[in-house]
């Protein structure tokens, strides 16, 4: 972890310490991407730092406390690259721990258009363990309700995540393998601890240079664990009062056992990546106008080192338009759909799609559907869309920092199949829900989201728009 963070700081020494050059090509092919004068005369110049406290409270994670921090440097107005890039290079550090013993450190290294070039290089790593990680199945079924662990083709089904949180805490007589009485209070739940490396570089084509090829390499070394035998919250079904009880056999682990998911066992993984991306956005953290569109897909198997074999092909596109109300009003909407060639490809791959420009959790979660758990419907092919209004309400500047508030009303819709021939727009999950956006310094967005669904209702908050 250490080494980690030493190389990317060397990376930035030597990155900064080196002038820009003036690359007419460059510029001349990326004037479509001129931010507008009212956001430009806004941007800040220099180096500066943004950070804030991370709070949160879940009732699985518990409460989480942490720093979530951007290093910006922008360099000078007069510097002609100021007006075309959201900043000259970025260097993000995020670092948080929950009471649950959930940690992570997050490094990640983006300079776009390196020493005006075309090229664009980002490093990434990550180390990480979540004992909170949910679980309910990586097949079609799961868009069914809720059902308990312990009976996951059959039995009670729930219309609400809280009532199925409280019939899986009620204790029930043991089966096979499990203590006498038991709950599945942990059944839904697994433990991942993860340390991740990827590079990744892309070039710019053409004249206007809207088109990017890129190729990137990643490595980790990921390993699970399930809670059978852990104590755990119980209800007495004839009291109702709380107690503790050992927790039965996870949903993750029988499915494991029953060889329906394969890879709880863990190990490296090896992935060579690969992706074609077109991008007319004027500002990339925060878009006011233009397209983005990327086919991206990673590459898993023995012969570049990996203990895997499976294929993964994901579409986006993405679309901004300024709307002529109020200050800036900027409609965005995304279209998503993905897909996991392999016959034994790792559970753990069904959880979220690959994007160069940040993975999206599938489906469900702050990235997909704000209405529903992170992970709540999975299966080897996904669809998904997303609509957002984003209304500018008000601007000020306290000292060197400037601050814009909004809010952003949305709506989310997706479903998954075990086979992508069968995409169709029948059993859609949707949620909808309002959201509050805090423009620190144009770069760093603040986004805090409510989401709501027939099942659930849901609070995020985070760094960055969703989309």
């Amino acid at each position: 972890m250490k080494k980690a963070s030493f190389v990317i700081l060397l990376i930035c020494i030597s990155i900064f310490s080196a002038k820009a050059q003036t690359n007419k090509d460059t510029i001349s092919f990326i004037q479509a991407k001129k931010m507008s004068e009212a956001d430009l005369a806004k941007k800040r110049e220099g180096t500066f730092i943004t950070g804030i406290p991370d709070f949160s409270s879940d009732p699985v994670t518990g409460f989480g406390l942490g720093v979530r921090t951007n290093i910006y440097w922008n360099g000078k107005r007069t510097n002609p690259f100021f007006a075309y890039t959201p900043y000259l290079a970025k260097l993000k550090a995020n670092a948080a721990y929950y009471t649950s013993n959930a940690k992570e450190l997050i490094l990640s290294l983006d300079v776009p258009y390196y020493k005006g070039t075309r090229w664009r290089f980002k490093i990434d790593f990550k180390a990480q363990q979540n004992p909170a990680n949910l679980y309910f199945g990586s097949a079609e079924n799961t868009l069914g309700e809720l059902r308990l662990p312990s009976t996951p083709n059959g039995g009670q089904t729930y219309a609400t995540y809280s009532a199925f949180d409280k019939a899986r805490k009620t204790l029930r007589a043991g089966g096979i393998g499990e203590a006498g009485f038991v709950t599945d209070a942990l059944s839904n739940r697994f433990r991942e601890t993860e340390y991740m490396l990827n590079l990744k570089a892309d070039y710019a084509l053409g004249k206007k240079g809207i088109w990017r090829i890129m190729g990137g390499y990643e490595i980790q070394h990921l390993s699970y664990k399930t809670f059978e035998g852990t104590e755990a919250e119980a209800t007495d079904p004839n009291t109702g009062q709380g107690i503790k009880a050992p927790n039965g056999t996870s949903l993750l682990r029988r499915d494991f056992q029953q060889g329906l998911v394969s890879g709880l066992d863990g190990g490296w993984v090896s992935l060579l990546q690969t992706a074609l991306i077109f991008d007319t956005r004027d500002f990339e953290p925060d878009p006011t106008r233009g397209y983005y569109f990327e086919l991206a897909n990673e590459f898993s198997n023995p012969i570049i080192g990996s203990q895997f074999k499976f294929n993964k092909l994901f579409l986006q596109g993405r679309f901004y338009k300024k709307i002529p109300i109020g200050p800036r009003t900027v409609l965005g909407g995304r279209l998503g759909a993905g897909n996991i060639f392999g016959d034994n490809a790792p559970f753990f791959e069904f959880q979220d799609q690959w994007s160069p420009d940040g993975s999206i959790n599938s489906l469900g979660g702050k990235q997909s559907l704000r209405g529903h758990r992170a992970n709540r419907f999975l299966a080897r092919s996904l669809a998904f869309a997303n609509v957002e209004l984003r209304v500018r309400l008000a601007e000020t500047k306290l000292g060197k920092q400037r601050f814009a508030f909004g809010v952003a009303p949305f709506f989310d819709a997706g479903t998954v199949r075990d086979k992508w021939q069968d995409l169709n727009f029948s059993n859609i999950k949707t949620s909808y829900g309002g959201g509050l956006r805090i423009a620190w310094n144009q770069s760093t967005i603040l986004s805090f989201d409510y989401g709501v669904s027939k099942e659930d209702k849901l609070f995020y908050i985070g760094i960055g728009q969703p989309f």
